[in-house]
């Protein structure tokens, strides 16, 4: 089988992979015991992540290329919606909404730095940073009309860090803001469902691991590339509150976290526990806001979207049952039916 990652490492990947997942739902499945199973999984047959639209780049202002795709209705629409993944995930990941919502407004999705085809940033990342790419997009992809914002984990964060440089362009520009799965601060409370004080445990050693195995990328991604089944069985776990999710949704959400390279996933990790946006939330007060999370979330629990309503209390608050983390592939249907309600509502605003 060749050589083993040691047993301090693989904590280490799981401490990392905890924390880590805070918006990805998935890197504790990908970063842990990898090297004990050989079996392989692939997504040859799936068809999750296989759309596509027409191709563009944008220019961020510290000159990294930005990756994204735009479909357009076959009716001209003067409303645009632009999608903002999650850490450690990348454009595809927002597979069914494209599907459902491709015929009724003009679509944007992109790549935030650093993840799926976009260009990798030089200096340590921020979240403020991930609001300044959002509004390189909107110049660019969106220069008029009204733009619904559709964040999940951190492209919610990303849409609050875009509230809290620009609040004048919502309520005039931004007619309708969707937070899915996230949160406006507070990951280093997090337990990711475990005891307490290892909660705790794992933030505090997080950033120490990252830097450690950010160095050995090599021997990282040699363990990542060889799949298990329990790896998956973690991926699930972390990503899914239904123990009974379909495999290629736990494969597909796998292969996204094995795509994204270990360091730019250590390099994200300070700025995602630095995040703090809660004064930002008032520029939502001016748009049609819908705020959606699943009751069995493990990785950002329920009480932050509790949060981000009783700072918005005009916004539509949706809890799903059963649902974790990647509410958006799990329970799609319910999460399109409330994203084309928004729309409407958007253009009626």
């Amino acid at each position: 089988m060749g050589r083993q990652i040691p047993v301090a490492a693989r904590l280490a990947l799981l401490g990392l992979g905890a924390v880590g997942s805070v918006a990805a739902g998935a890197a504790v499945g990908v970063f842990t015991e990898r090297r004990l199973v050989g079996r392989r999984f692939d997504l040859l047959s799936s068809p999750y992540g296989t759309l596509t639209g027409e191709e563009v780049g944008v220019i961020a202002d510290d000159n990294v290329y930005i990756h994204a795709e735009v479909d357009e209705p076959e009716q001209p629409s003067d409303l645009t919606v632009i999608f903002c993944h999650g850490y450690a995930l990348n454009l595809h990941s927002w597979h069914f909404q494209r599907l459902a919502l491709r015929p009724h407004a003009r679509l944007v999705f992109w790549d935030q730095r650093s993840h799926g085809r976009s260009q990798r940033s030089v200096a340590p990342p921020s979240i403020d940073e991930l609001g300044e790419d959002l509004r390189c997009v909107m110049d660019n992809l969106a220069p008029t009309g009204h733009i619904v914002l559709v964040g999940h984990s951190m492209g919610g964060m990303t849409i609050m860090a875009l509230a809290a440089r620009y609040p004048e362009l919502f309520g005039t520009r931004v007619t309708g803001v969707a937070l899915l799965a996230t949160t406006a601060g507070g990951i280093s409370d997090i337990s990711f469902g475990l005891p307490t004080p290892i909660g705790k445990l794992l933030h505090r050693w997080a950033p120490t691991f990252a830097g450690a195995l950010a160095k050995r990328p090599a021997l990282v991604e040699s363990g990542r590339r060889s799949g298990s089944d329990l790896g998956l069985i973690l991926t699930r776990l972390f990503s899914f509150g239904n123990p009974r999710v379909d495999s290629g949704l736990t494969a597909f959400v796998a292969e996204m976290i094995d795509s994204t390279p270990v360091e730019v996933i250590a390099s994200f990790l300070p700025a995602l526990e630095r995040h703090d946006k809660i004064e930002a939330l008032s520029a939502l007060e001016r748009v049609e806001t819908l705020v959606m999370v699943g009751d069995s979330d493990l990785l950002i629990p329920e009480s932050h979207s509790h949060e981000i309503v009783r700072r918005l209390p005009g916004a539509e608050f949706v809890v799903l049952q059963s649902a974790g983390h990647m509410l958006t592939l799990e329970r799609h249907e319910e999460v399109d039916a409330h994203l084309l309600a928004l729309l409407e509502r958007a253009r009626g605003a």
